[in-house]
């Protein structure tokens, strides 16, 4: 048997002395949550730099085979409570410098850990070889990969005032910039558009590595011209300090403390908007963001803490609610309780991960899963007193909660809006991370667990022919507007509204308690999205003209799990996101069944496929440009805008959005659009694709779903072994039974029960907080990120996203 230097000696091979671009874990093990501060320490791998706790670096060293770990253990060093408090000198909280935000001291101890023994050796120690030395000094030098991560959450960026800004010239040449519908003045760029503050003109930014972004014509206008400085256009809001202003000379972010003036010279006025938004509206919108803020996050409420399996709070990374809010509610349903828990233990999930596991979606969501679920971390606090005399320590009632890092670097590495600290909308969230659960599922659909959400949705168009068309597309969440004329409480509206006229008059303020809100039943909510709406200048391809119509729309297949999205926040005129301020009343228990689309009915007579003759309409489909404008000024680019309005037949701006938000990632999204709103395709393309042994009405498919690429028709085809003609590509629809978009997707009774809710405090979806109320075990549990309680008042009527589960008759 060796001796233990002998050992490590004849391991040295295994040993790597880190460089300054390999990235160190030695804060989180990267399987599960422990950190140094656990029970058993943490092990660091110092062959790859990355980090196991006590009941996971078995498992790397069967899997790897590296013998040789640097083990760093952190003990709670007992402090005075008096200890004077640090003056910070950086804007950023925990961190050197910064705000003191009263962590307890911990003393850190290393050693060197030999497996599969846990042969153990002291650190530092002179005897110990060089290179390991070495490797141990720069590992302990090392920022940590998620120290890095946690730095960004927290320090704040700090913008200079440009040197331009005082005395910036400005030309009268008479430019008005309206508030939506922008276009680069040089090319026909709609997004990533920036207004240059001296001549008023809009221009498009730069281009990115990978060719997206802009096609520089700012920055050629400012090589030209020398103006300075340049707003991004899609960052002006009411607060203008959040306004993106670019320095070219300074070739960094800056600050204009004259934006305001600088915008009003071109139209753009705030300073009046300002004004009168703080006389009224701007003290209202206070009373009721403080009374939201009170009522969802049942403050003042005694909320008994809760602890156990599958109430874990989530630690916030800095504006990250809207990923607490949204996960704890997902993994509350069977299908991801299931697939990552249940299903698949943490060895598991590593044995399939990659060799750098901090990457693996699969992996991560299963760490997160075992952190939320197994209870492991759901402990109260123990804090010891600073008393000689006793051994006793004292426990908090509350939790520490779990940082879920690798996890949010993982789901945000394809969205660059998701990666940044900023807060974001926990629908655009929520859709996005079912995208990420599907597209790691590709080849297995039935084991995914996001299409436990999905379903179909089908609009029926009736043309003043008699004449009928369907359209099918498929959807996670049902988007509902809330029709206030249909409030129950109008009576107590028009009183109060009475007495706020009179306060007003009187220069007087109303208080919250006097405020009285709109209530709307949900059955009305859902009525406005299956009832009959009229369609202005729809073009009929039997009268081959335009004419009216009227649209229906019914759900094809009833999901597992529905999730009902209510549209509070809507764009007013003047640049200004309007929240609305209404109840909603939201039963425990609903039932959609009247809402399940019928398909084609005996007698009806579909509309016939657009093909226009010269002499009629002219080829080229036209979007209606009303629903465009609107989905341009929601930060969509205007190619995309045009084709969901085009594919959606001009139904409405919602139908458009869902299209849009369900074909992003199409590949032929960026491709013109051509003659009839189809891709024309080449014939002989088409023979190439017949010549392989495809049939032909498969390989017009491809080609068109792949931009007329031979190559990416062929992937397409074999990603999509059930695809027909009748995909969900598809204007109609002529049979009853599903297509091959909503084949095997799951479907049931329209029962549902209410689960979860996830609420919105704040004037906009970029800020505020959220918050969960989830259903368990009988009764409503508050999950406020790390702060988790049996709900005393759930918030029913105040929620944003509502999931239902479905009940089994």
């Amino acid at each position: 048997m060796l001796n233990p230097m002998d050992l490590l000696r004849s391991n040295l091979s295994r040993v790597r002395i880190p460089e300054p671009t390999n990235r160190i874990y030695k804060q989180e093990c990267c399987i599960s949550f422990d950190t140094p501060r656990s029970e058993g320490g943490l092990f660091v791998d110092m062959n790859t730099f990355l980090a196991f706790g006590k009941d996971c670096v078995g498992w790397n060293y069967d899997k790897t085979g590296n013998p040789v770990y640097l083990h760093i253990k952190q003990t709670k060093v007992l402090v005075p409570e008096d200890r004077p408090l640090k003056k910070p000198t950086l804007m950023a909280i925990g961190v050197d410098g910064g705000f003191d935000n009263h962590e307890p001291e911990y003393e850190e101890t290393h050693s060197i850990v030999l497996l599969p023994d846990y042969v153990t050796l002291p650190f530092p120690s002179v005897e110990l070889p060089e290179k390991v030395r070495l490797a141990v000094d720069a590992i302990l030098l090392a920022e940590g990969a998620e120290r890095k991560e946690q730095l960004a959450a927290w320090t704040a960026e700090k913008k200079e005032v440009s040197a331009y800004a005082m005395n910036l010239q400005q030309i009268d040449n008479g430019i008005m910039v309206p508030s939506s519908g922008w276009i680069c003045s040089k090319c026909d760029k709609r997004e990533n558009l920036w207004l240059n503050l001296t001549d008023g003109t809009i221009l498009c930014g730069r281009k990115n590595w990978d060719g997206t972004g802009g096609n520089n014509h700012a920055i050629e206008h400012y090589k030209e011209t020398g103006y300075p400085l340049a707003v991004k256009l899609g960052t002006i809001t009411a607060d203008l300090e959040g306004a993106d202003v670019f320095s070219y000379p300074e070739d960094d972010s800056v600050l204009d403390p004259l934006l305001a003036q600088h915008l009003a010279f071109f139209g753009i006025d705030f300073s009046s908007l300002q004004k009168t938004e703080m006389t009224t509206a701007e003290r209202e919108l206070d009373q009721n963001t403080n009374f939201d803020w009170n009522r969802i996050q049942e403050s003042g409420q005694e909320v008994e803490p809760i602890f156990g399996p599958g109430y874990t709070g989530l630690v916030n990374l800095g504006n990250s609610c809207y990923m607490a809010a949204t996960m704890q509610v997902v993994f509350s349903t069977h299908s991801f309780y299931s697939g990552y828990y249940k299903n698949q233990s943490l060895k598991l999930a590593f044995e399939k991960a990659p060799a750098d596991p901090t990457v693996d979606l699969n992996m991560q969501l299963t760490k997160l899963a075992h952190g939320l679920l197994s209870g492991k971390y759901s402990v109260p606090v123990a804090e010891g007193k600073d008393d000689p005399n006793t051994t006793a320590t004292t426990t908090k009632s509350k939790q520490e909660g779990i940082p879920p890092r690798m996890f949010k670097a993982v789901i945000a590495a394809s969205h660059p809006e998701f990666s940044s600290m900023r807060q974001q909308d926990a629908l655009e969230f929520f859709l996005h991370f079912l995208d990420q659960v599907e597209r790691a599922h590709a080849g297995k659909p039935e084991a995914d667990p996001a299409r436990s959400f999905k379903f179909g949705i089908e609009d029926r168009i009736l043309c003043s022919s008699g004449k009928v068309a369907y359209n099918r597309r498929l959807d996670y969440i049902l988007s509902l507007n809330i029709p206030l004329h249909a409030a129950t409480n109008k009576e107590e509206l028009e009183a109060f509204q009475k007495l706020k006229a009179e306060k007003i008059s009187e220069g007087k303020e109303v208080s919250s308690d006097e405020i009285v809100r709109p209530r709307v039943p949900l059955e009305a909510c859902l009525a406005s999205f299956s009832s009959p709406e009229e369609i202005q200048d729809f073009y009929s391809t039997a009268l081959k003209a335009k004419t009216t119509a009227v649209k229906s729309g019914g759900l094809t297949s009833f999901p597992d799990y529905l999730v009902l999205h209510m549209r509070k926040f809507v764009m007013e005129v003047g640049w200004v996101p309007k929240k609305l301020d209404v109840y909603v009343d939201v039963p425990d228990i609903i039932d959609i069944s009247h809402m399940r689309s019928k398909g084609l009915q005996p007698g009806e007579e579909l509309l016939p496929e657009g093909v226009p003759g010269e002499e009629e309409e002219p080829n080229k489909p036209v979007a209606d440009e009303s629903i465009v404008s609107q989905l341009v000024s929601m930060g969509f680019s205007h190619l995309h805008c045009q084709k969901a309005a085009i594919n959606s037949s001009n139904t409405g701006v919602e139908e458009a959005m869902n299209w849009l938000l369900s074909h992003m990632d199409d590949p032929d999204i960026d491709a013109p659009i051509s003659e009839g709103g189809q891709n024309v395709v080449d014939q002989s393309k088409v023979d190439m694709l017949l010549s392989f042994g495809f049939q032909e009405d498969v390989a017009r498919t491809a080609l068109k779903a792949s931009g007329g690429d031979i190559e990416k028709a062929t992937d397409w085809i074999f990603n999509n072994p059930d695809a027909s003609v009748s995909t969900d590509m598809d204007a109609t629809t002529s049979e009853n039974a599903p297509t091959a978009a909503d084949a095997g997707l799951p479907d049931g009774g329209g029962r549902y029960r209410l689960i979860g809710i996830v609420s919105h405090i704040g004037t906009s979806t970029q800020c505020g907080h959220y918050v969960a109320h989830i259903f368990k075990d009988g009764r409503w549990v508050i999950f406020n990120d790390d702060k988790v309680g049996a709900s005393v008042n759930t918030p029913k009527d105040m929620g944003y996203l509502y999931f239902f589960e479905r009940l089994n008759s």
